[in-house]
């Protein structure tokens, strides 16, 4: 049995056996043997503050296992087998779970493999850990029940393909572990939400503007300021080059695709935008009742189609190809990689469009989903405008 008190600046540990002194202690304590109490508490003669010579009428015996510097109890490190000293609070309460958790663990042993300085419990030194933070680790150090299961779990995952078990540990130890209260980091959301509702409401003015005074634009001026909102709403792309070479392996010609993206994995995909004409996007009439694309339409997504088809004939060698044209901008390691490379079109406005016309456009988008998402600036707006709501509602209300 353990017991702690505090007494002329010293802190006590009492230990006894069911009441009486533990005899086995006295015989190593006389040949200045380091006896070891409860797996944790490494003591010695000069620690015992009991008559060695009066063991037999004791009913317990103590030793002196910290004294008080300051307002902190100072615990040395060979009591403990630290690699460094041990200072608690002085308003902190002294017993056997501060030190020990299930099956003799030592908490502080734990921690003390974690740290390279000394350990502070309590108490306004820069460097404690505060009470409450303690505490919460002592509820969540693993117990007898976990660690059974843990171990059960590797045990029956290496055996499960040579024997046939009656349980599936393995799960019955995740469902454990995921019904246990687990590590809770910062709330990133919150903590950038009102920048991100400052960045994507930037977005979303900058592009009304734009749509409001396309007139004023040039097509090469237009397509600049667009990719600089493209990059923000799609941040996997980490390069936009304008017209990179395509190999037409048939007519054994280069052919010049208008933007190339490239993202962080070196994967590349298409892009093509054209001004927002009013009627780019499918017929106002019906041809046996289907609205059809225009032939802005048709033509784009012809012309990156072809492109989309050159690039995966092109395989390896456009890869090399690709990869050594760009290496003063990608980087010496950074390899381009021709891996079904997709096409995205951003043209034409569905404002203003009939009921039938859209759900035709409709059809023909998710034709060529698989392949080419085609945006126009209406969806543009719609994406950024529910962007704006997601993040606003992240937001903390101040």
């Amino acid at each position: 049995m353990l017991e702690f008190y505090k007494e002329n600046q010293n802190a006590i540990l009492r230990y006894s056996s069911e009441g009486v002194a533990p005899h086995w202690l006295y015989p190593k304590l006389r040949s200045s043997e380091v006896v070891k109490i409860s797996k944790v508490f490494n003591l010695t003669k000069e620690d015992l503050i009991s008559n060695i010579e009066q063991y037999d009428t004791l009913g317990a015996v103590e030793f002196k296992i910290a004294t008080l510097s300051g307002d902190y109890y100072c615990f040395p490190k060979q009591i403990l087998n630290l690699d460094n000293d041990l200072y608690v609070h002085k308003s902190i309460e002294l017993n056997k779970k501060l030190f020990i958790a299930e099956r003799g663990v030592s908490i502080f042993g734990k921690l003390d493999n974690l740290v390279s300085t000394s350990i502070f419990l309590g108490g306004e030194n820069e460097n404690s850990i505060p009470k409450g933070v303690f505490e919460k680790l002592q509820r969540d150090f693993p117990n007898s029940y976990e660690l059974n299961k843990y171990a059960s779990a590797r045990v029956s995952s290496i055996i499960s393909s040579y024997i046939e078990l009656g349980d599936d540990h393995e799960e019955k130890y995740q469902t454990y572990m995921n019904n246990k209260v687990s590590l809770k980091g910062a709330d990133l959301n919150s903590q950038f939400a009102k920048f991100e509702v400052q960045k994507y409401n930037s977005l979303l003015e900058k592009l009304n503007y734009m749509l409001e005074n396309e007139i004023a634009y040039s097509e090469a001026q237009w397509q600049k300021e667009l990719l600089q909102i493209i990059l923000l709403i799609y941040p996997k792309y980490i390069h936009i080059f304008k017209e990179a070479p395509v190999r037409d392996t048939y007519s054994n010609t280069t052919k010049s695709i208008d933007y190339l993206l490239v993202d962080s994995s070196g994967n590349i995909d298409i892009i093509e935008i054209k001004k927002p004409f009013d009627k780019c996007i499918v017929t106002s009439r019906t041809y046996r009742d289907n609205h059809i694309p225009l032939r802005e339409l048709s033509g784009t997504l012809m012309q990156i189609e072809k492109y989309l088809y050159f690039l995966n004939k092109w395989g390896k060698k456009g890869e090399d190809y690709l990869t050594k044209k760009y290496e003063s901008k990608l980087g010496v390691n950074f390899r381009i990689k021709v891996t079904n490379p997709s096409g995205i079109i951003i043209m034409g406005r569905t404002d203003g469009m009939s009921f039938e016309q859209k759900q035709d456009f409709e059809i023909i988008k998710r034709k060529y989903k698989s392949v080419i998402d085609i945006i126009t600036y209406d969806d543009l707006l719609e994406r950024l405008r529910y962007t704006v709501q997601r993040w606003t509602n992240t937001s903390p209300k101040s």
